[in-house]
């Protein structure tokens, strides 16, 4: 679907912003979901470090000196973990980051939380899930991203592409953390899941994906990203600008493969 230029885009959302209301709602300079994919595709030391990874980037200076560097100085974010059609937790609630000391704070909820590992993989579902958080919200920022992360495409749900069309005619910006760690087992993995994300999960202006290829590089790749998300910056190399390039991926890929598995 055809979408707006960056410059069109961030003066409708400031209208709606302002439209919004009400004044009393806290300003921030984003509204960052972080959608975290806890199937039981990954192994429990994957989740580990996956967890650890968003720890230790809320410790980070560079998350720090990008959450800074905004107009505001501060951003609010939550913590969903999801993984099929009808499971979804919320780990840490909206919270505001403004400094080393609530972002300590948010960090430490995260670290005490339990880890758990659920079945499925609905992408889509998950989306729709961290689009109704933003109705939840109370802060009001001129930029709404889900950022979502996934060791498989969507084989459960709604269509992935008709869940997010719909976030994105909300104005929410889509970007995604692809998790490549194994080799695809051709029933709920695929080879090329960075493609589809670039084709079938992530959108809007200025969307961009980071995949993770090696577990020793997680936590890099999601410091990287949130500091990328926050700053509103794109990386210098995207996957996503090349998809005119090679052919596009089908969309349903993992109910097909789902659907096979489920036939043998």
């Amino acid at each position: 679907m055809p979408f707006p230029d960056l410059k069109m885009f961030r003066a409708l959302a400031a209208a709606a912003f302002i439209a919004a209301g009400p004044a009393a709602a806290e300003e921030v300079d984003l509204e960052l979901v972080l959608a975290v994919d806890v199937s039981r595709s990954m192994d429990f030391d994957e989740h580990a470090v996956q967890r650890n990874g968003y720890v230790e980037a809320f410790r980070h200076p560079d998350v720090l000196n990008a959450i800074a560097s905004g107009m505001t100085g501060r951003i609010a974010v939550t913590y969903l973990e999801w993984s099929g059609s009808a499971t979804g937790t919320i780990v840490a609630p909206w919270t505001v980051i403004d400094g080393r000391g609530s972002a300590e704070a948010f960090a430490a909820t995260l670290a005490a939380a339990p880890i758990q590992r659920l079945h499925g993989t609905s992408i889509s579902h998950a989306l729709n899930q961290a689009s109704a958080l933003f109705d939840e919200s109370p802060y009001r920022s001129h930029r709404r991203v889900i950022d979502v992360s996934g060791d498989g495409p969507n084989n459960m749900g709604p269509a992935v592409l008709s869940a997010r069309d719909a976030v994105l005619a909300r104005g929410i910006i889509i970007n995604g953390l692809p998790i490549m760690l194994k080799a695809p087992d051709g029933l709920y993995s695929i080879r090329n899941l960075d493609e589809y994300y670039a084709d079938c999960v992530i959108g809007g202006p200025g969307a961009f994906l980071v995949p993770v290829r090696a577990i020793e590089g997680f936590a890099e790749a999601i410091r990287r990203k949130l500091v990328l998300e926050i700053a509103g910056r794109q990386p210098m190399l995207m996957l996503a600008a090349d998809t005119g390039r090679r052919q596009s991926v089908d969309c349903m890929v993992g109910e097909r493969l789902r659907r096979m598995w489920m036939d043998q």
